[in-house]
């Protein structure tokens, strides 16, 4: 009986395994395409048989994007920085701003009691399930005579409300997880409402604010059907739109595109790795009441 329970403890483990690491490549494989075609020529994307690593490996794709060079794509790689540039400004405002506000919204449905609590909470996670593309066409209108087509204020807003429920949802269960008798506490030594929140609450919270931000900056990072349908210029666009444009007379450039997807993809891996510790503990708190 007893080995009999090893040998299925045993076979259990290894299919764990097994269905991990074909989870892995599943993840893994797209990405790794990604960085080989980045690192190719054209000539060995379009060879038959299909090489799986480049006879003559070179980064000379990211020289050109990063520092502009000669080449059918020329005007395009020289407005990639641009891109960048107005990705990361977008971003960043939007992960500033859905905090400050996010997080206080997400403590008044946390901690007071009002009318209609419930109610106007479920209507601020209910927006989320609207499709965007209903809301392209009026919301393109409002743009047009508010002068916000083509421009990052444009952008940042229509993120905020992509973030925006996203955070209050997120850290409104995490609030709810901390103890009420911390800030009780601090009421009794003579804080205010605001000072608890501040002097307390907020570095409870460190880890739910750490999490909410990344995933708040990747959402804003990557975000496309409105970028790629409210902005025209290198004023407003952003690194995913960018990407799309990369064709010349000779075809649409892999390799350039590869590239660029490489590079817009490090942020936010980077943050995601130095932050892990932060995310998970971040979402498993958060994720347990809501």
């Amino acid at each position: 009986m007893l080995q009999k329970r090893k040998m299925k403890k045993n076979c259990g483990k290894i299919i764990i395994y097994i269905l991990a690491l074909l989870l892995c490549i599943y993840v893994l494989a797209p990405y790794a395409w990604l960085i080989i075609s980045s690192i190719s020529t054209k000539a060995d994307l379009l060879k038959k048989p299909l090489n799986w690593w480049p006879s003559h490996p070179s980064l000379q794709s990211y020289a050109d994007i990063l520092f502009g060079t000669s080449g059918g794509t020329t005007a395009v790689v020289n407005q990639f920085k641009y891109a960048l540039r107005n990705s990361l400004i977008v971003s960043v405002i939007v992960t500033m701003i859905a905090l400050a506000a996010g997080v206080l919204a997400a403590y008044a449905f946390a901690r007071f009691r009002f009318r209609m609590k419930k109610s106007l909470f479920y209507s601020v996670i209910i927006t989320q399930m609207i499709p965007p593309v209903a809301l392209l066409i009026p919301m393109y209108v409002i743009y047009l005579k508010l002068g916000l087509v083509d421009s990052k204020a444009g952008l940042i807003l229509i993120h905020l409300s992509l973030a925006l429920p996203f955070v209050i949802w997120i850290m409104k269960g995490y609030l709810t997880n901390l103890p009420m008798d911390l800030e009780d506490a601090a009421r009794v030594d003579g804080c205010s409402q605001m000072q608890a929140f501040l002097r307390i609450i907020l570095p409870l919270s460190a880890p739910g604010l750490a999490s909410t931000a990344i995933f708040i900056f990747i959402i804003s990072w990557n975000e496309f059907f409105y970028a790629v349908n409210l902005t025209s210029s290198t004023a407003a666009k952003t690194v995913p739109v960018m990407i799309t444009e990369f064709s010349s007379k000779a075809g649409y450039d892999f390799v350039m595109a590869s590239t660029a997807g490489v590079i817009a993809s490090l942020p936010p891996l980077l943050l995601s790795l130095i932050f892990q510790k932060f995310i998970i503990s971040g979402l498993t708190a958060g994720a347990v009441k809501g």
